[in-house]
């Protein structure tokens, strides 16, 4: 059994040192060097030898070594060619690892998932950069790539953002499409001195766990999301002028007013206050409408 150090800040530094490392800020890179919160997302990620992990941006390998203890099989996928040397040093001892250099954006992620662990539902774990956290999460989602669960560091707003309800100043479509996926729980909130170098925002480990099923039942999902998208694109106008106004939907404004209405809550109504089923019975209502 291995046992991880690069936890330990001067561990990290050494290595840095050692490489002449250059912190990219184009991808966002903030190392973690708290073993106390690494444990944490070891623990909420409840992985076991069982499990192939996706790491997303393991940096200089500092969580992947929590990883390769835990899990069976970890693939990380890192898009900076400068830190492949510093994660063939660190990681050489852990022959359950695989490094891809690649961008995880411009990856079939789907394909690899299915490749590396036989159809199964995989287990996403990472540190990501906060500037493409959205658009990596509502890939995984989007993409049905199999996976059980995700659990990363994310900035404290959005790890919010994703857990909030109706009414909410936080609540808007990454809520709803995260909710519509999986269940969030934030796990733990991480102060600026857990990282090197130290971001200017605090960040929280937030854990969504795949639902099998969507908890509501929906004819047509890119409908429903761009009924979503729409109504939060401007929250000051009621949800009828937000629908009308989108230029992704095209129907009639009395077609609009008629769906509202059956939601019983006045045509005035915002959709900051529409909850995840009552976006599913407006879509329902318009793709039945759409296709008379």
């Amino acid at each position: 059994m291995n046992k991880p150090v690069l936890g330990i800040p001067q561990n990290t530094i050494e290595i840095l040192q050692k490489y002449d490392f250059s912190f990219q800020k184009k991808f966002g890179q903030n190392f973690l060097i708290d073993t106390h919160v690494l444990d944490k997302i070891i623990r909420a990620a409840d992985i076991d030898k069982e499990d192939m992990v996706l790491e997303i941006g393991p940096g200089i390998g500092t969580m992947t070594q929590y990883l390769a203890e835990a899990a069976g099989k970890v693939v990380a996928v890192e898009i900076d060619k400068n830190l492949i040397p510093i994660l063939s040093d660190t990681l050489s001892s852990y022959e359950n690892v695989r490094i891809i250099n690649e961008d995880i954006l411009k990856l079939d992620i789907r394909g690899l998932a299915l490749k590396e662990n036989a159809g199964r539902p995989v287990k996403v774990v990472a540190n990501l950069p906060y500037y493409i956290t959205t658009p990596i999460i509502m890939g995984l989602f989007e993409e049905h790539v199999p996976v059980e669960s995700i659990t990363v560091m994310v900035q404290k707003e959005v790890a919010q953002r994703m857990q909030t309800g109706p009414g909410s100043k936080d609540y808007g479509a990454l809520s709803l499409a995260v909710q519509y996926y999986a269940s969030p729980y934030i796990v733990a909130n991480v102060p600026p001195n857990c990282f090197m170098p130290r971001p200017k925002v605090g960040s929280a480990v937030i854990r969504l766990t795949c639902h099998a099923q969507p908890p509501v039942a929906v004819e047509d999902e890119r409908l429903m999301f761009d009924i979503i998208r729409a109504s939060f694109n401007q929250r000051r106008k009621t949800l009828a002028n937000g629908l009308g106004n989108s230029d992704r939907l095209t129907f009639p404004k009395e077609v609009i007013l008629e769906a509202i209405e059956t939601l019983g809550k006045g045509v005035s109504v915002r959709g900051e206050s529409l909850t995840l089923e009552e976006f599913a019975r407006l879509s329902n209502y318009l793709s039945a409408a759409s296709s008379k």
